[in-house]
């Protein structure tokens, strides 16, 4: 069961990115504001903290971006599944995708019963050695 899904837009964005950048990752982190949108930076562009959680790799068979969130707020979200989606505008901060004039964003629901049971089973995954 995956914690984190990418939308078809979101992802044909991060493909035209990585043409540009190369491999790319994402963060999530619990600040206010835009810090609550995720962030998606070159791979080597970021570092990871040791408390950060990984939640997978968003994509498809020739795009995988690693997807991580603060400790912190994964306490929050933890019964939720993401989407990152993209939406035109643009929103502060250094994520790669601001200058094309538009932002990602999390989309989330709340897991069933049964789908929080299995995720219940599976590590949670902290810090770089997961990059």
């Amino acid at each position: 069961m995956e914690r984190v899904t990418i939308t078809a837009t979101a992802l044909d964005m991060v493909k035209k990115l990585e043409g540009r950048f190369g491999p790319l990752m994402f963060h999530q982190s619990g600040g206010c504001c835009d810090g609550s949108a995720p962030m998606c930076y070159p791979k080597d562009d970021f570092i990871i903290g040791q408390a950060d959680v990984f939640l997978g790799n968003v994509g498809d068979e020739q795009s995988q971006s690693p997807f991580y969130i603060s400790g912190a707020q994964f306490a929050y979200w933890k019964h939720t599944h993401l989407t990152v989606d993209l939406v035109p505008g643009r929103g502060s901060g250094f994520s790669v995708e601001a200058p094309e004039g538009f932002r990602f964003l999390i989309r989330s629901r709340i897991y069933t019963d049964a789908e929080y049971f299995e995720l219940e089973k599976q590590p949670i995954l902290l810090g770089r050695r997961h990059i």
